[in-house]
């Protein structure tokens, strides 16, 4: 390489260099002038109320025995029959679930002596979905009638929470805008754009109450009085808006 061609490709590449520590300034001042854009960050809230149409409930067996096995053979026949008066009463198979099974000793204890062991208690829970919630409380007794000795507290949902969830978030939307346009008005500037929008909460069935415990034997009325009342559907939106004056 000649000291001519050496130096028109150091010129070149200095040149190089400087065109592209002018851009990185260009850029800066882009970056710079984006961050003091004037935005406003807010959140908001929709509700939609809505009647249920699920009910969820826990319902228990226990047997006690001389033996685990003693136990465990009462508490199946028990249980067959609880089953038995599900499925009578209109519920599926897929609505029957276990959701416990246990076996433990018992144990009497007096003072100054080791414990003794009395036998063997087996529990058994099944947890249900009612979808007619006309034949709640038929069901909740005909359980009860067939051996349930507890029945666990009611959880009622929806079975498809789509509708209520798009009437919240509209709800939402709604509140985030009005919002919105109200702190523009008061600080003098207006609205450009919509730069972010962003969602929380959703649909939770209710929470159950504490646990009822029921005598398998009392006597039964027409029919256990259950009120489903209304679920509450939230969804919670933050959105960011530029603004200019």
């Amino acid at each position: 390489m000649t000291a001519l061609t050496s130096r028109t490709a150091a010129f070149a590449l200095t040149a190089a260099l400087l065109t592209g520590a002018a851009a990185l300034p260009a850029q800066a001042q882009t970056a710079d002038a984006a961050f003091r854009a004037t935005t406003l960050n807010l959140s908001a809230s929709g509700e939609s109320k809505v009647t249920p149409d699920l009910a969820t409930i826990t319902l228990g067996v226990q047997t006690d025995g001389a033996t685990a096995a003693q136990a465990l053979s009462a508490n199946a026949a028990q249980m067959n029959k609880v089953v038995a008066a599900l499925k009578k009463a209109g519920i599926a198979d897929r609505d029957i679930q276990t959701s416990s099974l246990n076996v433990n000793p018992q144990y009497v204890y007096v003072e100054n002596q080791p414990p003794k062991l009395n036998g063997y208690q087996a529990s058994n829970q099944v947890t249900i979905q009612v979808r007619d919630l006309t034949k709640l409380g038929q069901t909740v007794d005909a359980t009860v009638g067939a051996g349930a000795t507890n029945v666990g507290g009611i959880s009622f949902g929806l079975q498809n929470p789509q509708a209520a969830e798009d009437a919240a978030r509209l709800d939402a939307v709604k509140a985030l805008q009005a919002k919105a346009d109200l702190y523009a008005r008061a600080t003098g500037y207006k609205i450009v754009r919509l730069v972010s929008l962003g969602e929380g909460g959703g649909y939770t069935p209710s929470p159950p109450p504490m646990p009822m415990y029921a005598m398998a034997k009392r006597e039964m009325a027409d029919s256990s009085p259950v009120s489903a009342g209304e679920l509450k559907v939230r969804i919670d939106v933050s959105a960011t808006y530029e603004l200019v004056k």
